[in-house]
């Protein structure tokens, strides 16, 4: 069931960040209306697969409700907030693990490269070091991407509502950091951050790029629950 639910959420996944750009670029509510429901769809599609009635009515009840919202104009204000929220969870997701005996990025190792790899010179204090990095990168994106939902010219939350922003930001560059920008600098830092590994811990042996997102993708509910690593 979990390996037939990321078949399908790659694809849509890919789909969305297109449907957020033609919506932001046309203005029309059709395109976030379909972002969100797509997004929507990836996240709850393992409980759909058990097709069971409770998140199929779930699932059914909140798109008639994001129908509504883009009657009134709202389902492009909600897409723009997405980006936001995703920010903001993910740095609540890694800060939460900090100070613990099990930071984030040590539960990565655990299930990439088992156990045993937090022991080896170094790894430890930099899995809890990597935790850190993102935990602010994420914050401070979402406090900024926060700043261009308030800020955007006309489409900003506090232009909406009339009331004149002490930092105006231009309509383009808002709309592209939130839809593109804030996605692609978290894949550029990821690659510059292996590349980095790579070197840092250069006595070590590492897996290819595309074992370890595919170990990710294998291990994630493992990633959700811990795993009980314990970094010296």
């Amino acid at each position: 069931m979990e390996s037939t639910a990321r078949r399908y959420a790659l694809p849509l996944l890919l789909a969305y960040p297109l449907l957020a750009i033609a919506g932001a670029v046309t203005h029309r509510q059709i395109f976030p209306l379909l972002a969100l429901a797509l997004l929507l769809t990836v996240v709850m599609l393992p409980r759909l697969l058990t097709f069971r009635v409770a998140p199929w009515s779930v699932w059914s009840g909140a798109l008639v409700t994001l129908l509504l919202l883009s009657l009134y104009g709202f389902a492009g204000l909600l897409l723009e907030a997405v980006p936001v929220l995703i920010n903001a969870v993910l740095a609540c997701w890694f800060g939460r693990t900090l100070g613990t005996s099990e930071p984030l990025v040590a539960r990565f190792i655990v299930a990439i490269e088992g156990a045993e790899r937090l022991q080896q010179p170094g790894v430890a204090r930099y899995a809890s070091q990597l935790t850190w990095f993102w935990t602010v990168l994420l914050g401070a994106q979402a406090l900024l991407l926060a700043v261009l939902l308030l800020g955007a010219e006309h489409s900003g939350l506090l232009a909406r509502f009339g009331v004149a922003s002490p930092l105006q930001v231009p309509e383009r560059w808002a709309a592209a950091w939130l839809h593109l920008g804030c996605y692609v600098l978290l894949g550029a830092a990821f690659l510059l951050e292996y590349g980095y590994r790579r070197w840092r811990l250069r006595h070590l042996s590492h897996p290819g790029l595309h074992d370890m997102l595919l170990q990710l993708a294998l291990h994630w509910p493992q990633l959700l629950r811990g795993h009980g690593a314990v970094a010296s």
